[in-house]
Protein backbone atom coordinates (compact mmCIF):
# COMPACT_ATOMS: atom_id res chain seq x y z
CA UNK A 1 0.00 0.00 0.00
CA UNK A 2 2.84 2.36 0.89
CA UNK A 3 4.58 1.75 -2.46
CA UNK A 4 1.31 2.40 -4.31
CA UNK A 5 1.07 5.82 -2.64
CA UNK A 6 4.74 6.74 -3.07
CA UNK A 7 4.67 6.84 -6.89
CA UNK A 8 1.95 9.55 -7.13
CA UNK A 9 3.78 11.53 -4.45
CA UNK A 10 7.07 11.36 -6.38
CA UNK A 11 5.27 12.38 -9.57
CA UNK A 12 3.64 15.33 -7.77
CA UNK A 13 6.99 16.48 -6.36
CA UNK A 14 8.53 16.23 -9.84
CA UNK A 15 5.73 18.30 -11.34
CA UNK A 16 6.11 20.87 -8.58
CA UNK A 17 9.88 21.07 -9.08
CA UNK A 18 9.43 21.56 -12.84
CA UNK A 19 6.76 24.24 -12.44
CA UNK A 20 8.85 26.04 -9.80
CA UNK A 21 11.96 25.89 -11.99
CA UNK A 22 10.13 27.24 -15.05
CA UNK A 23 8.57 29.97 -12.91
CA UNK A 24 11.91 31.09 -11.46
CA UNK A 25 13.57 31.10 -14.89
CA UNK A 26 10.66 33.19 -16.18
CA UNK A 27 11.24 35.62 -13.32
CA UNK A 28 14.92 35.89 -14.21
CA UNK A 29 14.29 36.61 -17.89
CA UNK A 30 11.27 38.88 -17.24
CA UNK A 31 8.88 36.59 -19.06
CA UNK A 32 5.78 37.94 -17.35
CA UNK A 33 3.25 35.65 -19.02
CA UNK A 34 5.22 32.53 -18.18
CA UNK A 35 5.76 33.70 -14.61
CA UNK A 36 2.07 34.47 -14.13
CA UNK A 37 0.80 31.19 -15.57
CA UNK A 38 3.22 28.98 -13.65
CA UNK A 39 2.45 30.85 -10.42
CA UNK A 40 -1.18 29.77 -10.74
CA UNK A 41 -0.12 26.12 -10.40
CA UNK A 42 2.45 26.24 -7.60
CA UNK A 43 0.15 26.08 -4.56
CA UNK A 44 -2.41 23.65 -6.08
CA UNK A 45 0.38 21.15 -6.84
CA UNK A 46 1.86 21.63 -3.35
CA UNK A 47 -1.58 21.08 -1.84
CA UNK A 48 -1.90 17.91 -3.92
CA UNK A 49 1.39 16.71 -2.41
CA UNK A 50 0.03 17.27 1.10
CA UNK A 51 -3.16 15.44 0.20
CA UNK A 52 -1.36 12.48 -1.36
CA UNK A 53 1.11 12.27 1.54
CA UNK A 54 -1.60 11.96 4.19
CA UNK A 55 -4.49 9.61 4.82
CA UNK A 56 -8.11 10.08 5.82
CA UNK A 57 -9.17 11.10 8.33
CA UNK A 58 -6.66 13.92 8.01
CA UNK A 59 -5.48 15.66 11.14
CA UNK A 60 -6.51 19.16 12.13
CA UNK A 61 -2.99 20.36 11.31
CA UNK A 62 -3.02 18.92 7.79
CA UNK A 63 -6.54 20.17 7.08
CA UNK A 64 -5.72 23.71 8.14
CA UNK A 65 -2.49 23.72 6.12
CA UNK A 66 -4.49 22.70 3.05
CA UNK A 67 -6.81 25.64 3.71
CA UNK A 68 -3.81 27.97 4.12
CA UNK A 69 -2.39 26.79 0.80
CA UNK A 70 -5.77 27.54 -0.78
CA UNK A 71 -5.73 31.11 0.53
CA UNK A 72 -2.10 31.42 -0.62
CA UNK A 73 -3.18 30.38 -4.10
CA UNK A 74 -5.83 33.12 -4.08
CA UNK A 75 -3.14 35.57 -3.00
CA UNK A 76 -0.91 34.40 -5.85
CA UNK A 77 -3.66 34.99 -8.40
CA UNK A 78 -4.90 38.31 -6.94
CA UNK A 79 -2.65 40.48 -9.15
CA UNK A 80 -4.45 39.02 -12.18
CA UNK A 81 -7.88 39.89 -10.77
CA UNK A 82 -7.51 43.66 -10.38
CA UNK A 83 -5.09 46.57 -10.78
CA UNK A 84 -3.29 49.03 -8.55
CA UNK A 85 -4.19 49.36 -4.88
CA UNK A 86 -7.17 47.03 -5.27
CA UNK A 87 -4.88 44.25 -6.48
CA UNK A 88 -2.49 44.85 -3.59
CA UNK A 89 -5.30 44.84 -1.01
CA UNK A 90 -6.72 41.63 -2.45
CA UNK A 91 -3.31 39.98 -2.28
CA UNK A 92 -2.70 41.15 1.28
CA UNK A 93 -6.22 40.07 2.30
CA UNK A 94 -5.86 36.55 0.95
CA UNK A 95 -2.39 36.11 2.39
CA UNK A 96 -3.61 37.49 5.72
CA UNK A 97 -6.23 34.73 5.74
CA UNK A 98 -3.47 32.24 4.94
CA UNK A 99 -1.33 33.49 7.83
CA UNK A 100 -4.26 33.43 10.27
CA UNK A 101 -4.98 29.86 9.20
CA UNK A 102 -1.34 28.90 9.76
CA UNK A 103 -1.47 30.59 13.19
CA UNK A 104 -4.54 28.57 14.17
CA UNK A 105 -2.88 25.41 12.84
CA UNK A 106 0.41 25.94 14.70
CA UNK A 107 -0.92 27.36 17.98
CA UNK A 108 -1.58 23.98 19.68
CA UNK A 109 2.09 23.06 19.22
CA UNK A 110 3.20 26.01 21.33
CA UNK A 111 1.30 25.24 24.51
CA UNK A 112 4.31 23.64 26.19
CA UNK A 113 6.34 26.82 26.41
CA UNK A 114 7.87 26.71 22.94
CA UNK A 115 7.59 30.47 22.55
CA UNK A 116 9.29 31.07 25.90
CA UNK A 117 12.12 28.72 24.91
CA UNK A 118 12.59 30.72 21.72
CA UNK A 119 12.63 34.17 23.32
CA UNK A 120 15.54 35.24 21.12
CA UNK A 121 13.62 34.23 18.00
CA UNK A 122 10.59 36.18 19.17
CA UNK A 123 12.70 39.27 19.84
CA UNK A 124 14.33 38.96 16.43
CA UNK A 125 10.99 38.79 14.63
CA UNK A 126 9.63 41.75 16.63
CA UNK A 127 12.64 43.81 15.59
CA UNK A 128 12.33 42.64 11.97
CA UNK A 129 8.62 43.51 11.70
CA UNK A 130 9.10 46.85 13.46
CA UNK A 131 12.02 47.73 11.17
CA UNK A 132 9.96 46.78 8.13
CA UNK A 133 7.09 49.02 9.24
CA UNK A 134 9.46 51.94 9.82
CA UNK A 135 11.04 51.45 6.38
CA UNK A 136 7.69 51.21 4.61
CA UNK A 137 5.72 53.87 6.53
CA UNK A 138 6.81 56.94 4.50
CA UNK A 139 5.62 55.46 1.22
CA UNK A 140 2.69 53.33 2.39
CA UNK A 141 0.14 56.10 2.93
CA UNK A 142 -3.37 54.70 3.44
CA UNK A 143 -2.06 51.15 2.94
CA UNK A 144 0.12 51.31 6.07
CA UNK A 145 -2.59 49.92 8.37
CA UNK A 146 -3.35 46.78 6.31
CA UNK A 147 0.38 46.27 5.79
CA UNK A 148 0.95 46.59 9.55
CA UNK A 149 -1.82 44.10 10.33
CA UNK A 150 -0.42 41.63 7.82
CA UNK A 151 3.15 42.09 9.03
CA UNK A 152 2.09 41.42 12.61
CA UNK A 153 0.23 38.25 11.61
CA UNK A 154 3.23 37.13 9.57
CA UNK A 155 5.53 37.62 12.55
CA UNK A 156 3.23 35.63 14.83
CA UNK A 157 3.03 32.81 12.28
CA UNK A 158 6.83 32.73 11.97
CA UNK A 159 7.20 32.45 15.74
CA UNK A 160 4.55 29.75 16.13
CA UNK A 161 6.00 27.69 13.27
CA UNK A 162 8.91 26.89 15.61
CA UNK A 163 6.54 24.75 17.66
CA UNK A 164 5.95 22.45 14.69
CA UNK A 165 9.67 21.79 14.19
CA UNK A 166 12.89 23.23 12.85
CA UNK A 167 12.01 22.73 9.19
CA UNK A 168 8.70 24.56 9.54
CA UNK A 169 10.43 27.28 11.57
CA UNK A 170 12.90 27.95 8.74
CA UNK A 171 9.94 28.11 6.37
CA UNK A 172 8.22 30.64 8.61
CA UNK A 173 11.35 32.79 8.65
CA UNK A 174 11.67 32.67 4.86
CA UNK A 175 8.03 33.70 4.56
CA UNK A 176 8.88 36.85 6.50
CA UNK A 177 11.87 37.49 4.22
CA UNK A 178 9.82 37.03 1.05
CA UNK A 179 6.91 39.21 2.10
CA UNK A 180 9.31 41.77 3.55
CA UNK A 181 10.83 42.17 0.10
CA UNK A 182 7.36 42.61 -1.39
CA UNK A 183 6.56 45.35 1.12
CA UNK A 184 9.85 47.14 0.57
CA UNK A 185 9.45 46.91 -3.20
CA UNK A 186 5.98 48.41 -2.95
CA UNK A 187 6.66 51.20 -0.47
CA UNK A 188 10.41 51.95 -0.31
CA UNK A 189 11.86 53.71 -3.35
CA UNK A 190 15.42 52.83 -2.34
CA UNK A 191 14.73 49.08 -2.43
CA UNK A 192 15.48 47.85 -5.95
CA UNK A 193 17.73 44.76 -5.85
CA UNK A 194 18.62 42.97 -9.09
CA UNK A 195 16.24 40.14 -10.00
CA UNK A 196 13.83 41.24 -7.28
CA UNK A 197 10.95 39.07 -8.51
CA UNK A 198 13.19 36.02 -8.62
CA UNK A 199 14.33 36.40 -5.01
CA UNK A 200 10.82 37.11 -3.76
CA UNK A 201 9.45 33.99 -5.40
CA UNK A 202 12.46 31.81 -4.59
CA UNK A 203 12.10 32.56 -0.87
CA UNK A 204 8.29 32.25 -1.06
CA UNK A 205 8.43 28.84 -2.75
CA UNK A 206 11.09 27.63 -0.31
CA UNK A 207 9.03 28.93 2.61
CA UNK A 208 5.88 27.07 1.59
CA UNK A 209 7.80 23.87 0.81
CA UNK A 210 9.61 23.90 4.16
CA UNK A 211 6.38 24.57 6.05
CA UNK A 212 4.75 21.66 4.21
CA UNK A 213 7.71 19.33 4.88
CA UNK A 214 7.68 20.31 8.56
CA UNK A 215 3.96 19.71 8.84
CA UNK A 216 4.15 16.33 7.08
CA UNK A 217 6.98 15.26 9.39
CA UNK A 218 4.98 16.33 12.44
CA UNK A 219 1.91 14.52 11.13
CA UNK A 220 3.91 11.31 10.58
CA UNK A 221 5.31 11.53 14.11
CA UNK A 222 1.79 11.94 15.45
CA UNK A 223 0.49 8.88 13.61
CA UNK A 224 3.54 6.84 14.61
CA UNK A 225 3.04 7.72 18.27
CA UNK A 226 -0.66 6.94 18.05
CA UNK A 227 -0.13 3.54 16.39
CA UNK A 228 0.43 0.55 18.69
CA UNK A 229 3.53 -1.59 18.12
CA UNK A 230 2.98 -4.37 15.58
CA UNK A 231 3.59 -7.04 18.19
CA UNK A 232 0.92 -5.66 20.46
CA UNK A 233 -1.47 -5.08 17.57
CA UNK A 234 -1.04 -8.68 16.51
CA UNK A 235 -1.90 -9.92 19.97
CA UNK A 236 -5.10 -7.88 20.10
Amino acid sequence: MKSQRSLPIRVAWTVFALVAAVHLVAQLVDADTGANVTQWFLMPVLAAIVWLSTSAPRSRLVTLVLVALGFSWLGDTAPDLADGDTSFLLMVGFFLLAQVTYIVAFAPYNRDGTVRRHAGLVAGYVVAVASLVVACAPGAGALLVPALIYGSALGVMAVLSAGVGRTAAIGGGLFLVSDGMIALGAFADWFAPPAEGFWIMATYIAAQVLVVLGVLARDRDHHTAASPPHSLAGNG
